[in-house]
């Protein structure tokens, strides 16, 4: 953490770089940062462009910062929100277990409740989207459309909670869409699955949407963290 930051957008770096020093746990729960000259010193940059950057540190719950005391860095688990997980993209593999876990069951849930609460727009868009899975002449496509897919199969539960929590995911996925190649690792054996799923949610069958889910986002996770 010793480099000289770049001169362009100095406070993003600044805040880049301490950021990832506390999730990767360089500073731990309860430690003190270092004074905000002595980070100046380090980064090679003003107090302004540190000041700013504790200050979005302090915004994300990931420190703690006390006039007239030290900057002492919080457990992001305990303090953080999906924010802290959306920073962390080179999670370790616990991390991603959990991901793909908490993913799984919010899906198979949204389907449940979208077989019951979807309009019929929506259900034409599901299936639509679903056979574009399947015809995407590349991966990128495919990722795009199966973003597409699941976004509007929450959308269609009609949970505003499940919404934002899927707006915040959408921070850490399009991004990052290149390392998520794995999602369809096997497309033809998944197309069936978004169909199926699809025509499930416009048969109002909350049962089987449910469970072409939970049978796609297993294996995806799996492929992901194989």
């Amino acid at each position: 953490m010793s480099a000289p930051i770049p001169r362009l957008s100095v406070p993003d770096h600044v805040f880049a770089r301490l950021r990832e020093g506390i999730l990767a746990g360089d500073y731990r729960p309860g430690e003190r940062l270092p004074p905000q000259r002595a980070l100046a010193a380090e980064f090679e940059v003003n107090m302004a462009s540190v000041r700013e950057a504790l200050k979005r540190l302090e915004q994300l719950r990931l420190v703690q910062v006390r006039h007239g005391d030290a900057t002492r860095v919080l457990d992001w688990r305990r303090s953080g929100g999906l924010e802290a997980l959306v920073l962390n993209a080179g999670a370790e593999d616990s991390l991603m277990r959990d991901l793909f876990e908490a993913r799984r069951l919010l899906l198979v849930e949204a389907a449940g409740l979208a077989a019951q609460r979807r309009t019929d727009e929506q259900a034409r868009s599901l299936l639509d989207l679903a056979r574009a899975v399947a015809i995407a002449e590349d991966d990128a496509t495919a990722l795009h459309a199966d973003w597409s897919f699941m976004a509007t199969l929450v959308e269609s539960a009609g949970n505003l909670v499940f919404q934002l929590i899927l707006n915040s995911v959408r921070e850490l996925y399009l991004p990052h869409a290149d390392a998520f190649t794995a999602l369809l690792a096997d497309r033809p054996r998944l197309a069936g699955l978004y169909v199926r799923a699809a025509e499930a949610v416009g048969a109002r069958d909350a049962h089987a949407a449910a469970a072409a889910i939970d049978e796609l986002a297993a294996m995806q996770g799996a492929w992901m963290l194989a």
